[in-house]
């Protein structure tokens, strides 16, 4: 600033010596004055205009140039070097290199802030929407792409949110205090939450609105399913409870002989075992989903353990005229699980093979090695499971025939209880079925390696 305003003097002198001169020669010839007086009253001119100039630069340096310089570069340096002194940047030849330089590193650290945020908002799993105040979209990220379904016509907040009720971009803005911020929708068999905040200045006023998009599919399946979970433990409660007050209130209200008394006794002790028997498996499964399992992992016998299961149901088999045999197919390699889980498991889908052929039918269980894998195989020749219920056996309190299965003693939970112990010793349970032609339970365990 100083060497412009040196600048500005130097060329004010030189145009004012121009006119002095142009102006001397003009009187002079005008007038027919003597050159030599002319040249001493215009070199006079000069010499008292170089003195003003002089004084004026002098004075304008200290008292208005110099301040005012300062002034500026001490606001810009404090800006950039906060922890330092301002006139020791003042002074520093290098500070006018070391201004482009901090700034040029203040410019990369901003474009790389806003890289890594632009990467943050491209790679996010919730969906991310901004809007100005006309409800023009000026971001939007892949995932709320997605989730929302937009399209590139898709570019205003009335286009994007029209086929959901109560979503007002005008509510959101001004009514922030008074209406809800967050919104359920559902999209495609798929629900999602909205949160909307709007954007404001420094001054608190608004200038836009973000949207987040959350996919809550998963919880809002996991919270029905616990709330159907629920309900089919009270209703499976409440059966056995429901005849067991009935039967001991009428044994407490009325003389009954001993031959009934023994029947109401009975009803009320078979109701009662199956409630014991819901209260274990719930246990069990509980146990299973916490991980808090003790089972113990020990090597043993596939096929040993097989046979044993089998030998369970001789009695009942042959009170059934039912066939029941074990086959080892192969030399299994022994397998490292929890004995008494598997052991559990195999008695369980022998036990439903029993339960649901028809008397006089056949129970064949195999058991054999392949691809690194040992496998019990119970087939049967029952009454089969249709097609559509495949998919839902191993579901919790989940019966094909209900009222067979609360007859039998079924508390719905075997499957499930089976598929966990399974996959918690990294094997696989699958079901192939026919109606009316049996079924075909296949367990796989990996052996010792």
């Amino acid at each position: 600033m100083i060497n412009q305003w040196l600048r500005v003097i130097l060329s004010f002198f030189i145009i004012s010596t121009i006119i002095i001169i142009v102006l001397g020669l003009s009187i002079a010839w005008e007038y027919n004055i003597i050159g030599i007086q002319i040249i001493k009253k215009v070199a006079m001119a000069i010499i008292i205009l170089g003195v003003v100039c002089i004084f004026t630069a002098i004075f304008a340096l200290k008292r208005v140039v110099e301040p005012m310089s300062r002034m500026l570069r001490g606001t810009i340096a404090k800006d950039i070097y906060k922890d330092k002194d301002v006139t020791d940047i003042y002074y520093d030849s290098d500070s006018a290199n070391n201004l482009v330089e901090d700034l040029n590193n203040r410019l990369n650290e901003s474009n790389s802030k806003q890289r890594q945020k632009d990467t943050i908002l491209e790679h996010m799993t919730d969906g991310v929407v901004t809007f100005d105040m006309q409800g023009n979209v000026t971001y939007i990220n892949p995932a709320a792409l997605e989730m929302l379904e937009i399209s590139e016509a898709d570019s205003t907040f009335e286009k994007i949110f029209s086929k959901y009720e109560d979503i007002n971009m005008e509510k959101i803005i001004y009514l922030e205090n008074w209406t809800s911020s967050e919104t359920k929708i559902e999209n495609n068999k798929a629900t999602m939450n909205l949160f909307f905040v709007p954007f404001k200045d420094e001054i608190n006023r608004p200038t836009g609105v973000m949207v987040v998009v959350q996919d809550i599919t998963e919880h809002v399946k996991l919270d029905d399913m616990r709330k159907e979970f629920v309900a089919d433990v009270s209703h499976e409660l409440k059966t056995p409870l429901t005849s067991i007050k009935g039967f001991s209130e009428t044994l407490l209200d009325s003389e009954c002989d001993k031959q009934t008394e023994r029947h109401f006794l009975s009803i009320i002790n078979d109701n009662a075992d199956r409630m014991e028997r819901l209260v274990q498996d719930l246990l069990i499964l509980s146990r299973y989903d916490s991980k808090k399992n003790n089972g113990k992992m020990t090597e043993f016998d596939l096929g040993e353990l097989a046979k044993k299961c089998t030998e369970k149901f001789e009695i009942e088999v042959i009170k059934r005229n039912q066939g029941l045999e074990c086959f080892v197919t192969a030399d299994v390699p022994p397998v490292q699980a929890d004995k008494d889980g598997i052991e559990r498991v195999v008695i369980n889908i022998i036990s439903n093979s029993v339960k649901y052929t028809p008397d006089g039918g056949k129970i064949n269980v195999y058991v054999g090695y392949v691809h690194n894998d040992a496998y019990i195989k119970i087939k049967d020749t029952g009454i089969g499971i249709p097609k559509e219920d495949l998919d839902k056996i191993f579901e919790r309190f989940y019966r094909v025939d209900k009222a067979r299965s609360r007859q039998l003693g079924g508390t719905g939970l075997g499957l499930s209880i089976a598929k966990e112990i399974i996959e918690q010793n990294n094997g696989s349970i699958t079901v192939k079925s026919q109606v009316g032609k049996g079924t075909e339970v296949v367990i796989r365990i990996p052996v010792k390696k």
